[in-house]
């Protein structure tokens, strides 16, 4: 009688918690498209109608490119969970997209590690949470890579010009900052042991399956800023290939190593963007207008299918 209750119970509270997180993912994505103080959706629809963004040419490529963005995303969470349990590309596309829906509300969406981790026995989780941060910081690392090389390029080859007066006073202040938080880090014995315990796990990944993981993060990464580019091109900027590119690595860069809340994502980017791309002289509202559509194609519809996996998600018995 009484684990008959205790299993409703769960199934009572696992179907709220399903409701509440595909409520607020769609409470978000409306917040985002029809109440955005960055940009009016009325404004927003004339410029895609102006510049023919709906054509059914433009909306193809712009699929194939949120198609492969997300391929090669649920491709590298398969080959390395099946480091420690096969899974089909199926159950691995189960993982990664509900845990996007489950993550937009959380800080820099970590919510996606318990979302993911859920899915496996008790036992696993930890390792589970272990491979899902490896499998941000790979694809962390390559956003890195090729946003210096961006940001060098802006720098060295265009009329840009840094208040090194205002770097130098930033970096006197962040060096000592850096210095005295690893020298905390280095004192607090949970985070010693919790670094500890990365590298261990780390090491137990094979080369050749980390090599693996850097070329898929790669091939990602070259579809979603291509992406971007491709919407430059439809919207008519006057930008050359290589300071699109490079613009574009700069703002990923800027973007991800700013803590913030996922649902502020999206603005984040669009005031990056803007910043960025106003050294070319784009127009605000095409860069924020660009920015919206990347959301739309990259998180929203992901995130519409992932709330279907939410609803059907059946959690391990042992919790």
């Amino acid at each position: 009688m009484y684990n008959s209750l205790s299993h409703k119970t769960k199934q009572f509270f696992w179907l709220i918690l399903k409701i509440a997180i595909v409520f607020l993912c769609a409470y978000f994505i409306y917040l985002k498209l029809f109440q955005n103080e960055k940009i009016i959706f009325s404004d927003f629809k004339q410029i895609l109608l102006k510049n023919n963004a709906f054509s059914l040419k433009n909306i193809l490529l712009l699929l194939i490119f949120t198609f492969f963005n997300w391929f090669f995303e649920i491709l590298k969470w398969k080959n390395l969970v099946s480091s420690i349990q096969k899974i089909s590309f199926f159950e691995a596309s189960k993982q990664s997209l509900s845990s996007l829906t489950t993550s937009l509300i959380t800080p820099n969406r970590v919510g996606e590690y318990p979302a993911k981790a859920i899915y496996f026995e008790k036992e696993k989780r930890k390792q589970i949470l272990g491979l899902n941060f490896i499998h941000n910081i790979f694809q962390l690392s390559v956003t890195i890579i090729f946003g210096i090389f961006g940001i060098s390029f802006l720098l060295f080859k265009n009329k840009i010009t840094v208040d090194f007066s205002l770097s130098y006073l930033i970096l006197s202040v962040l060096i000592p900052f850096i210095v005295l938080l690893i020298l905390a880090v280095r004192k607090i014995d949970y985070l010693k042991n919790q670094l500890q315990k990365i590298k261990v796990f780390n090491k137990k990944i094979s080369t050749l399956l980390k090599r693996k993981i850097i070329l898929l993060s790669i091939i990602r990464y070259l579809f979603f800023s291509h992406q971007f580019y491709f919407l430059l091109l439809i919207f008519n900027t006057d930008i050359h290939y290589f300071e699109a590119i490079s613009a574009i690595s700069a703002m990923y860069l800027i973007a991800s190593i700013i803590p913030i809340l996922s649902l502020f994502d999206v603005i984040l980017k669009s005031a990056v963007a803007v910043f960025i791309f106003s050294f070319f002289e784009v127009e605000e509202i095409k860069i924020i207008s660009i920015s919206l559509l990347m959301w739309i194609f990259n998180f929203v519809f992901p995130a519409l299918i992932g709330s279907y996996f939410v609803f059907t998600f059946k959690p391990k018995l042992a919790i």
